[in-house]
């Protein structure tokens, strides 16, 4: 029983180590559009985010249910082992596609690490086929283009609206409207991301006996969740920022104020259902509709196609990392202090990689390598001379004036 108390304590401070990565890595999906337009000042935005976001995980506990007994079958055997290298899993990948400045979803990655965990540990009777299509696979896909449209038919709807308006003086109403939007979307965010790692270390609980099957999350699980994720969102995932407000596309202050208002609801709504919705998703989607919306704006498809294969790859890439850690940590306690110094070394080795080329809050609206690629260069005149060296043997090059009057005579 002390070593089952030990490993679920090693369980626990890894999943609030997972929560501080999403913290980080989708401190974006609230405040990339404020930042971008110069809304609030980087380190403002982040400390309101931070502090809304634990704020919204003592809101609902219906997403933290859903992981700790939706996705997986806690009696079929999953053990502490197991959900620890699904966090670890979960974790280097949140870390390469920061490090890539990627926005990917932190809650796939989590979702594919204990899939991929329980397929190793226990086979395919481990895991709720049924939850995963309902309530991950379907709202993966559709909530982008949900968010996404929704986004563009605010934006239209609101340059038409203020089409004669004082373009100054909108600007200023639309910048206050980004603020109260970044507020909800960060208040969102509190009660969708907080609550996968709750679920993740209830299940911990349940797994070692000492929570009951199906029970809310205790009061120190959530506010130990919440505080790890108001922490990571405050130190702000600066490449990641950059990558969202102003990688995807030229954002203008009412075109932030639609993305996150749409992102908000989209995000509230699914909360309420219980759907462990993807805030990344959601909100990539209503940036990128914002740049459909808006007449004249750009989008970068580049950007806007490796965002997407990172969502596409994120789950069955953490399942597979989160399956070969769980191979190793079963062959007994030996396994899981090699997990969790690898684990570590993945982490040590991102920063120090990141400190070569570092991204924050000063220079997170730097984007010189976004400058509009110049117009090709035209093709150097056709140069008969040094196309066939042969004529410059028969055709005398000009002469100046006097040298020719000279000839003549």
């Amino acid at each position: 029983m002390e070593h089952l108390t030990l490993l679920i304590g090693v369980v626990i401070v890894t999943a609030l180590v997972f929560d501080f990565t999403n913290g980080f890595h989708d401190t974006a999906n609230a405040m990339a559009t404020t930042i971008s337009t110069g809304a609030l000042a980087p380190k403002a935005a982040v400390a309101m985010s931070a502090v809304l976001n634990l704020v919204g995980a003592f809101l609902s506990v219906q997403v933290a249910k859903t992981i700790s007994g939706g996705i997986i079958d806690e009696k079929a055997g999953v053990k502490p082992e197991v959900i620890f290298a699904a966090l670890v899993g979960a974790i280097v990948w949140n870390l390469v596609t920061w490090l890539a400045g990627l926005p990917s979803s932190s809650s796939h990655a989590l979702f594919g690490g204990l899939i991929g965990a329980t397929l190793v540990a226990v086979g395919a009777h481990g895991i709720h086929g049924n939850a995963i299509v309902m309530k991950i696979l379907i709202p993966a896909v559709v909530s982008p283009f949900v968010a996404g449209l929704a986004a563009m038919l605010a934006t239209r709807v609101t340059y038409r609206v203020g089409r004669n308006a004082d373009p100054e003086a909108t600007s200023k109403g639309y910048r206050a409207g980004q603020i109260a939007s970044a507020a909800l979307v960060s208040l969102a965010h509190g009660t969708s991301d907080a609550q996968k790692t709750m679920g993740v270390i209830t299940l911990a609980l349940v797994t070692g006996g000492m929570v009951a099957p199906h029970s809310d999350p205790p009061l120190w699980v959530i506010l130990a969740a919440a505080s790890a994720m108001g922490l990571g969102t405050y130190l702000g995932g600066w490449r990641i920022i950059r990558t969202m407000g102003k990688k995807l596309t030229d954002i203008q202050p009412p075109q932030g104020f639609a993305a996150q208002t749409a992102a908000a609801t989209t995000i509230l709504a699914s909360s309420h259902l219980g759907f462990a919705l993807s805030t990344t998703h959601v909100v990539s989607g209503a940036v990128t509709g914002t740049g459909l919306g808006r007449q004249g704006a750009v989008v970068r498809w580049g950007v806007v196609r490796r965002m997407v294969l990172s969502w596409l790859i994120t789950l069955p890439a953490a399942g597979l990392v989160a399956g070969g850690a769980t191979f190793v940590a079963l062959q007994g306690g030996w396994g899981v202090l090699l997990v969790g110094l690898l684990g570590l070394a993945v982490c040590a080795g991102s920063w120090l990689v990141s400190m070569r080329k570092p991204v924050d809050h000063t220079n997170v609206n730097d984007i010189d390598e976004l400058v509009p690629p110049r117009q090709p260069a035209a093709a150097p005149a056709f140069d008969a001379f040094a196309a066939d060296p042969a004529l410059t043997a028969t055709i005398p090059a000009p002469q100046p004036n006097a040298t020719r009057k000279e000839a003549a005579l």
